[in-house]
């Protein structure tokens, strides 16, 4: 064979191996979503209704109601919040008296109303069951109150009982197992405060407790809650020593000196939470919360890298209405205050259902625009043309622009859908690992044996692990009304 032809004949064989592979390697579809800035009412964050829910009436003035049953609304079915962002979560916080109303009797229907009415209306129910208040009709239980009689020289400024009283773990302890093993892991809700001492449960001179009776109360919610996120308050200011409550417990807690309450799969990863965001001096006898206490005591109490497993939750100091009427805070007050809560990676937000100024709005939603997660698809690659039984390889990149993970089990899918035939391909990630900045995620997901040739559009979405509805909203455009974003078509055919 001359030269000539041997030239042509390797032009030949590089041709044909050019046009086996154009038939082999299908063309790769690009799609760069495009982003959007609105407020997403998304599960898990942003701001909660107290004692109320979405569409009631809010509370007038700069006060507010807790710790008693929920004064249910006349509802007209429109769930939209006046003076007030929507919300996905509906905090309850009762009284212990309400609940146990005789020994180990138990008003359950107090709670799973709230939890129905709080689905009705789109939100899960963030719950704390507070010990006792000041008043005689937030006491403790009648019952209790018998057994135990007027108790004296308690140690704590802030007790009503003496919590080193056997009677008091084996009551209100029993009280919370039994409310664990009721509703731990309930899909419609959403947290459970740790709550067992003080006004309000919020642990004041919880550092005065023995630690035989310390570890008692905190260990009851840790063995009867493994599922539904716990959430702990060990930041109110008032021990001497901030980790104190932590110290030496099954909560998964981390110190600067490099210290920690253990590793392995027997630590708790709790959330954490703070009852008064906003305080630049309410008080002078308080200390300042936002400039002395919370800062230190995010880092003294090992706590401040929870919020990379489990959600951070702030309730505000007195109400918006205070802030701007009684405490005369500006934009740059407030704007302060909110950024310092974004720094402490703040997920859900307790307003106390009280409006919101109207001047603070662009505020507020910049601020919700922050809180939580934040899901903005980047790109996102796949091939146009498939084949049954065959290989979907996707590449994608994200950004979560928020300041925390979602802490929910939900799962990104792949929807491949005509009018005919719906498969949905749940991708190998778990996206509670996403944590603040760029995600990249690329898989090989399979087509079905048995997929029907055809033109279908390729969706993604969050959704649900059991119902596989779409639950979360991404920063991008292009939503369907059901709640999946298009990326394209693609073609199922044979090889």
């Amino acid at each position: 064979m001359t030269g000539k032809n041997t030239f042509l004949l390797l032009i030949f064989v590089l041709a044909g191996l050019i046009t086996a592979k154009a038939q082999k390697d299908p063309e790769i579809v690009i799609v760069r979503p495009v982003e959007i800035f609105d407020v997403l009412n998304n599960p898990g964050i942003g701001f909660t209704t107290f004692q109320r829910f979405n569409g009631d009436e809010l509370n007038e003035g700069i006060g507010w109601t807790e710790g008693l049953p929920i004064e249910y609304q006349p509802f007209d079915g429109d769930v939209t919040n006046k003076n007030y962002p929507q919300t996905t979560i509906a905090y309850f916080r009762v009284n212990w008296r309400f609940l146990e109303t005789e020994p180990e009797q138990y008003n359950w229907e107090i709670i799973d109303k709230a939890m129905r009415i709080a689905a009705e209306r789109g939100q899960t129910l963030m719950l704390r069951i507070s010990p006792y208040e000041k008043s005689k009709e937030k006491d403790v239980p009648d019952w209790y109150r018998e057994m135990v009689g007027e108790e004296e020289g308690l140690e704590g400024k802030h007790w009503n009982v003496d919590p080193e009283n056997p009677l008091y773990v084996k009551y209100f302890g029993g009280m919370i197992k039994n409310l664990g093993q009721r509703y731990d892991g309930h899909p419609n809700l959403e947290s459970v405060d740790i709550s067992f001492i003080g006004y309000w449960g919020e642990g004041s001179g919880g550092h005065l407790l023995t630690d035989k009776t310390r570890k008692a109360l905190i260990n009851i919610y840790l063995d009867n809650f493994k599922k539904t996120h716990l959430i702990f308050q060990p930041l109110n200011g008032d021990p001497p020593d901030p980790s104190f409550l932590v110290k030496d417990t099954k909560v998964a807690a981390y110190w600067p000196n490099g210290s920690n309450n253990g590793t392995g799969p027997e630590m708790q990863h709790l959330g954490w939470r703070i009852d008064c965001l906003g305080d630049m001096g309410f008080n002078p006898g308080w200390g300042c919360h936002m400039l002395d206490i919370y800062p230190q005591h995010i880092i003294k109490s090992g706590m401040s890298e929870a919020w990379k497993r489990a959600p951070v939750t702030m309730e505000i100091c007195g109400t918006f209405l205070r802030w701007k009427e009684k405490e005369k805070y500006n934009d740059e007050t407030v704007e302060y205050i909110f950024g310092q809560a974004l720094k402490w990676h703040i997920s859900s937000f307790n307003a106390k259902s009280s409006p919101v100024p109207e001047e603070w709005n662009p505020l507020v939603n910049k601020w919700l625009n922050k809180m939580g997660y934040r899901y903005v698809l980047r790109k996102f690659t796949f091939p146009s043309v498939v084949s049954p039984q065959g290989q979907l390889p996707i590449t994608s990149w994200w950004e979560n622009k928020g300041v925390a993970p979602i802490y929910k089990d939900y799962v990104l899918v792949i929807r491949i859908i005509n009018p005919d035939k719906e498969v949905i391909l749940p991708a190998c990630v778990d996206i509670k690992t996403w944590l603040p900045g760029d995600v990249v995620y690329d898989d090989n997901l399979y087509i079905p044996y048995d997929m029907p040739i055809g033109i279908y559009q390729l969706e993604l979405g969050i959704v649900s692990p059991t119902t596989y509805k779409p639950m979360v909203k991404l920063a991008i455009e292009g939503v369907t009304e059901d709640g999946w974003y298009p990326m394209g078509k693609i073609e199922v055919k044979n090889n």
